[in-house]
């Protein structure tokens, strides 16, 4: 095979396999559902079709071929016997020996309309069997009389009409068999949704407070239930979440010590500069103990940022207002355009740290600052631009590294210790969303910051 055979091979495959995925469920419930019903539906199809080709359709041929041998048989009498008295004899002979009502109809014919069975194999099998037996022609109905098949025949005498019991002609069990199987595949299949939809469930609670706890938001009504795995699963789950809540209480309360273990000395040292002669030295001195503690300042921020703040209901809205008017006070020019019903679920001081750093940020490299507040499939979305240098698109991701000043890019970033953005994506991220950096519309830097609202 040569290997353009081979990769028109491989893409046929890939393309049967991508059409088995795209038509199949992609949920546990409806995988599970369908591991069980379809191998069930199969056997019952096939439990059908053998009992139809075996068991039933047999029977009901050697029955039809029993009637219409009688059939024959009293036509037969009735052509050579054309008394009167003659043929009441033979048909009170067919009623008490064959079970056949026999009426001659001397000026009869035969209908013309057919009526159908909506089993089809009931009338080409009465037909094949007539058919085989008589020579005369003849019509019959099985679909006038529930409980009987009307037959006629032309004969030299007239038309004979027989009216045959229906369990003479065909199984009358058939339809049995089928409503039972149709009845035992219902109940198996109802047991099946719903002890897969008990085991689905632990599963589904299991997923919503992974994403409760990835978004900040306390969950403490889960606790482990279901197929031991699941519970193995929840308890593991648990553990993690506990490790991880200590790590982060750990980590705030080291940095947030060593602060203030920072913050005495470095006090004494800027109330004893304070007293001597000040001269260039000492003013350099002041300055690097205010930067220290800017940078304390920062450290702290980024620590609280993983806090378990109570999550509640927040307007966005209210809280950029808030953020913008506090950037105005300090003679920030920013102009905002704001939608309605901008409500998200979340930890309102962590968002407001996170506007902020945005806003102050934004305020900070560009002389304009231009938001824009909007509900999308998303969810809520801030779009934050400016006219400033804005970055280098193959430096986005850099920008919000830890302690990465952007000094090339972002005009010597000495007002921060490269946190903003870090802190800002890290609150982001907690609350389910994401924060995105692209060029902006009026030559700077755009920032898309995105929080999930309560129905995402």
């Amino acid at each position: 095979m040569s290997i353009r055979e081979n990769i028109r091979s491989f893409r046929h495959r890939l393309l049967r396999r991508r059409r088995l995925r795209d038509v199949t469920p992609k949920g546990l419930f409806g995988r599970s559902l369908l591991i069980i019903a379809l191998p069930v539906a199969l056997m019952q199809i096939i439990v059908l079709w053998m009992f139809f080709d075996s068991q039933w359709e047999t029977v009901t041929r050697r029955l039809s071929e029993g009637v219409a041998g009688d059939v024959a048989m009293i036509v037969a009498q009735a052509e050579a016997k054309a008394d009167n008295d003659d043929f009441a004899k033979l048909a009170q002979l067919a009623q008490e020996k064959m079970g056949l009502s026999v009426v001659l109809q001397s000026q009869g014919s035969l209908p013309t309309n057919l009526r159908a069975s909506v089993f089809s194999v009931l009338d080409r099998t009465l037909r094949e069997a007539l058919e085989a037996k008589l020579q005369n022609p003849f019509w019959f109905d099985t679909t006038r009389y529930p409980a009987y098949v009307d037959i006629r025949v032309q004969s030299d005498a007239g038309v004979l009409r027989f009216i045959a019991p229906r369990d003479k002609v065909f199984s009358t069990t058939g339809h049995i068999f089928v409503f039972w199987l149709l009845v035992a595949t219902f109940l198996q299949t109802t047991i099946a949704i719903i002890f897969i939809r008990n085991q689905v469930r632990p599963i589904q609670r299991l997923a919503i407070a992974a994403e409760h706890f990835g978004k900040g938001q306390e969950n403490t009504g889960y606790s482990p239930s279901g197929a031991r795995e699941v519970r193995q699963a929840g308890a593991a789950f648990l553990q993690m979440k506990d490790r991880i809540e200590r790590f982060v209480n750990q980590r705030t309360e080291m940095l947030a010590g060593v602060s203030h273990d920072l913050r005495t000395p470095l006090t004494r040292l800027k109330l004893q500069l304070a007293m001597l002669e000040q001269d260039g030295d000492i003013k350099n001195a002041q300055q690097d103990l205010r930067d220290m503690e800017r940078m304390l300042d920062g450290y702290l921020s980024f620590a609280r940022s993983g806090s378990q703040e109570d999550s509640v209901t927040v307007d966005m809205n209210d809280l950029v207002q808030t953020c913008v008017d506090k950037a105005k006070r300090g003679g920030a020019d920013i102009e905002i355009m704001q939608d309605g019903g901008m409500a998200v679920f979340g930890r309102k001081d962590a968002l407001g740290r996170c506007l902020s750093n945005l806003i102050d940020n934004a305020v900070r490299y560009g002389g304009k600052v231009f938001i824009t507040t909007q509900i999308t499939d998303n969810g809520v979305e801030v779009m934050i631009e400016d006219n400033g240098p804005g970055i280098e698109q193959s430096r986005h991701e850099a920008a919000f590294m830890p302690f990465n000043r952007l000094d090339p890019a972002r005009n010597a970033n000495t007002d921060g210790v490269g946190l903003g953005l870090s802190i800002a994506r890290d609150i982001a991220r907690a609350h389910g969303g994401d924060i995105i950096l692209g060029r902006s519309s009026y030559g700077g830097l755009s920032v898309c910051l995105t929080i999930p609202s309560p129905n995402n």
